[in-house]
């Protein structure tokens, strides 16, 4: 018989977002068109509930015979995913009303792709892992795809599918393969299995397909054109809550079900971290339109956070959701830029646009340039905080050619944001935007304010990440 109060304590807000999944597929099924802008408003509100629930079993637990374990270092994702997921979620519902493309089905797989988010980031079995995976994943490449008359977003959503695809089937691959040399799918019996090289084949097979969903290089090449292609407010979401998401499950799996190889999937982690760093520093240098900048800059990113992957648990789990949460807020508030750019033709995002922006909107240009110098890393910014909580945790690691390459490519990376502000500060005005949506405006200004606050009191945000880590190696 199953014990309620533990699975709520374990999966209470996945079972609160299914619930509110399916009563929104009745409601859209019932009032059909005229539930169309109420919906958003209902999932932002199940995903904000979910929150509050997570907050409410804030220690975790198990259900479902171990297939699902909750801790405080996945309830930490937990916050960060939905409450990112809710945010932009606000912020497309005006972007998809001018491009005629609101229905309530968008914000209902918004839902179901944080029900996956939080199935992922609750297993402790291979198969959960799998199930949540796939929920997000399917529910992500119609998002891509969601603007079906415009062939940008047609070919994102089809680059998406089918290297999700193959990303998918190589993680599978791997999953069996860990299966038949442990005899078990549970992460504890797999870290004390004694599966010798088969086990690492498949753990390397994992580590693919993991290295696809949270943009790692190789595996990133879908980025930039799902960036791009893609209508802007998805690719806010995508950028934000699944990141989160996607990469402490990436360090759960590696933490739990393979400590007793640490060595082995350490080198592997830091060439990827390598090459992540490298490509998306270089990959960025060169381009104008600023959202496949942004996937640039995302594949780097993960790169860093890759790094304290790299450290283990005990130096790296910390610094990760800290790094994380810096960089989920500062990107909610760029793509709010992303989203203001409009005019009197429809959406722009060359860089060049935003000439002179300083002039027209005071404000937006400031908000934008503390955005743009926290992802940055520029000294006196939450960014530059939340890089060097990897480096300390990667100093501690003993990663030094690894650190070597995060500060090489970080001051690279320095010339395409000072590049943004350049531009915004410098140049001479281009056309003036149209008004900025409300939610949009919300947005920029409060990831700002959030950077600066995160900014002021990194030292008890950084002691909570910490102890919502102790558990890895207590």
């Amino acid at each position: 018989m199953l014990d309620f109060q533990a699975m709520i304590a374990a999966v209470g807000p996945e079972l609160l977002l299914a619930l509110a999944g399916l009563v929104g597929v009745l409601l859209g099924a019932i009032f059909k068109d005229q539930f169309n802008s109420l919906s958003f408003k209902f999932a932002a509100a199940s995903l904000i509930a979910a929150v509050l629930v997570v907050f409410l079993n804030w220690p975790g637990g198990e259900a479902f015979g171990g297939l699902v374990t909750t801790t405080p270092f996945v309830n930490f994702a937990k916050v960060v995913s939905y409450g990112a997921g809710a945010i932009t979620l606000l912020m497309g519902e005006n972007f998809l009303r001018r491009h005629e493309t609101i229905r309530y089905e968008y914000a209902l797989l918004i839902i179901f792709a944080s029900l996956g988010m939080g199935v992922i980031l609750s297993a402790s079995n291979l198969m959960t892992l799998y199930m949540g995976i796939e929920t997000l994943s399917l529910s992500s490449y119609v998002l891509a795809s969601f603007h079906r008359d415009s062939m940008r977003s047609a070919e994102a959503g089809l680059k998406y599918f089918v290297l999700g695809a193959l990303a998918s089937g190589i993680l599978l691959y791997g999953i069996s393969l860990v299966y038949g040399f442990t005899g078990s799918t549970d992460y504890t019996a797999i870290a004390e299995a004694e599966g010798g090289i088969g086990l690492l084949f498949g753990m390397v097979l994992m580590i693919s397909g993991m290295a696809f969903k949270v943009s790692a290089a190789p595996m990133h090449v879908w980025t930039p054109d799902v960036y791009e292609g893609a209508p802007s407010p998805v690719v806010a979401f995508f950028a934000t809550a699944p990141k989160m998401a996607s990469m402490v499950v990436f360090a759960n799996l590696m933490f739990q079900a393979f400590p007793g190889v640490f060595e082995d999937w350490q080198m592997i982690i830091a060439i990827i971290a390598t090459l992540s760093m490298i490509i998306g520093a270089f990959g960025a240098l060169v381009q104008s339109n600023l959202k496949r900048l942004l996937g640039y800059s995302s594949i780097a990113n993960m790169g860093y956070a890759l790094i304290a992957v790299a450290a283990g648990a005990e130096y790296g789990a910390a610094a990760l959701l800290v790094f994380m949460t810096s960089y989920v807020i500062a990107s909610i508030g760029l793509f709010g830029g992303v989203l203001a750019m409009r005019r009197e033709g429809g959406m722009v995002e060359n860089i060049d646009e935003l000439a002179g922006l300083v002039r027209r909107r005071t404000g937006m240009a400031i908000a934008l340039t503390i955005l743009v110098i926290s992802v940055a890393g520029f000294p006196l910014a939450v960014g530059f905080l939340g890089k060097l909580v990897v480096f300390e945790a990667g100093w501690n690691a003993g990663l030094l050619p690894l650190l070597i390459v995060l500060v090489l490519s970080s001051v690279l990376a320095f010339g395409y944001y000072l590049r943004i502000i350049l531009v915004m500060w410098v140049r001479e005005p281009a056309e003036r935007f149209q008004p900025v949506d409300r939610a949009v405006s919300i947005a920029i200004y409060g990831a700002a304010i959030a950077c600066l606050l995160l900014f002021i009191f990194i030292g008890p945000f950084t002691d909570w990440a910490t102890s919502a880590t102790a558990g890895f190696y207590q």
